[in-house]
């Protein structure tokens, strides 16, 4: 499909070349006529497809390294151009009420990244997000999220096919959103995978960026692990399922509401086939949940790892992460897992945890402000006696173990003080920080948070 689409590019790109100036021809040229370049720095275990998940080297808990992105000054003013004409002018606000709806991502640019010295070719980078895109983007701050793909543009540039970088095949590279500590998103990710729950690798990274005048700061940064790539490969026994990332109305799993567009296949995309998520909807309303609870459990465990996501529920409701299922109708996947043939729950998009919340604010513990009928999957499990008794234990087991607030207090104070130099550096154009003082502040609430959290824990069992 991507030949095709170049193919089109290219055929587009010559009539347009033949009614172009001497100039415009010129400036044509400096965006595509990169093709020949050699890659001197690949190796089989930096750059090549068959290289394993270095995570030790891509993902340490205790060192902020640097990326840098070099992008073509032609390449960077239309990955800008691409914003103003989703989003409008860069640093003129909304102007309207809600979100703007798009369906389409921003766009794909190639561009080198370099570190430790070393190069990876024609990356294909762009901007990701949705609201916290768009509101950094009319807020006037350029610290925006990125997509990288290292083999998106392989069909152009025959060097880097199948790229890799140390085993990785794509990243987000996320701004901290409104997160004056920023390390909610990493802490999260870390707390779920302790628990017992799949969930993405984080580390901090800061990111320069050249487009034309030199390396820039854009500021400090956290490198996120893609689900459908490696989260999937690493964390489960096989990879060849299903991956979906539910997203819309269906995503709530309210009675009625199944739409196949809403769960985006990730994975096995050329098979049209969502059973496996109609069958959930299936067992989920089944009438005997009310008639005959243990025929009920059994069916829906027979297609839903209901273990695991009570583990998620119990992580993700005492450290307050609002921004998910229960209030928003996304930021989960769900992996058919081969080897029990069950959709599983994995967490995504953790930057707005450790906070009471907005819109409506985090669930309360005994779910007493949810509505049952709009957010079953938690309602209908927690109403159940079998189900709530095994949630409670697990909040006990949160608060013990990978939420203590003993062993929650020293993390914050070792990760504060190994980012503290390079989040409170930031330019002013490039910075969710009112002031240096408000990334201290940040997390001290943090701190305060995890004792707080523990106490509701104790009051609510």
């Amino acid at each position: 499909m991507k030949r095709i689409i170049f193919s089109f590019a290219l055929i587009l790109g010559l009539v347009i070349i033949s009614s172009c100036s001497k100039e415009e021809y010129e400036a044509y040229k400096l965006v595509f006529d990169d093709k020949e370049f050699e890659t001197p720095d690949w190796t089989e275990s930096t750059h090549a497809k068959g290289a394993e998940p270095d995570y030790q080297e891509v993902f340490n808990d205790y060192e902020v390294k640097r990326l840098d992105f070099v992008i073509s000054k032609e390449r960077w003013q239309g990955m800008l151009d691409d914003m103003e004409n989703t989003y409008g002018a860069f640093g003129a606000g909304s102007g309207r009420p809600g979100l703007i709806e798009t369906e389409e991502n921003p766009i794909f640019v190639p561009g080198d990244v370099y570190y430790q010295g070393k190069q990876w070719y024609r990356v294909g980078l762009r901007f990701k997000g949705n609201s916290s895109l768009q509101s950094s983007w009319q807020n006037g701050i350029l610290k925006l999220s990125f997509k990288m793909d290292f083999d998106e543009f392989e069909d152009e540039y025959p060097q880097i096919e199948n790229q890799r970088f140390y085993g990785f095949k794509k990243f987000s590279l996320k701004n901290n959103y409104a997160d004056a500590s920023m390390m909610r998103e990493k802490v999260a990710n870390d707390i779920f995978r302790k628990a017992g729950v799949a969930a993405s690798h984080a580390a901090f990274y800061t990111l320069y960026i050249d487009h034309g005048d030199g390396p820039a700061y854009f500021g400090l940064y956290t490198l996120v692990e893609e689900v459908d790539n490696t989260v999937i490969k690493t964390q489960f026994s096989d990879d060849d399922g299903n991956v979906y990332k539910p997203d819309g109305t269906g995503a709530s799993f309210a009675a009625g509401t199944f739409t196949q567009s809403e769960f985006e296949k990730k994975t096995n995309e050329d098979e049209a086939d969502w059973t496996d998520i109609k069958n959930l909807f299936t067992a989920l309303h089944a009438d005997t949940r009310t008639t005959i609870p243990a025929v009920w459990r059994n069916d829906l465990e027979a297609v839903f790892d209901t273990e695991t996501f009570l583990r998620y529920l119990a992580v993700n409701t005492t450290i307050q992460n609002w921004d998910t299922y229960g209030r928003m109708t996304h930021n989960y996947y769900l992996y058919n897992n081969p080897s029990n043939n069950l959709l599983t729950w994995i967490p995504w998009d953790n930057n707005e945890a450790f906070q009471s919340g907005k819109n409506g604010g985090s669930l309360a513990l005994n779910f007493s402000d949810l509505s049952t009928s709009s957010w079953p999957l938690i309602g209908y499990l927690y109403a159940d006696p079998v189900y709530k008794a095994r949630y409670d234990a697990l909040l006990l087991e949160v608060i013990n173990g990978p939420f203590n607030p003993n062993t929650m207090s020293a993390l914050y104070t070792t990760y504060a003080n190994l980012i503290e130099p390079f989040a409170t550096t930031e330019r002013s154009c490039a910075t969710f920080l009112s002031s240096p003082a408000s990334f201290q502040a940040a997390v001290a609430a943090l701190r305060s948070h995890v004792e707080a959290r523990a106490l509701a824990v104790q009051s609510y069992l």
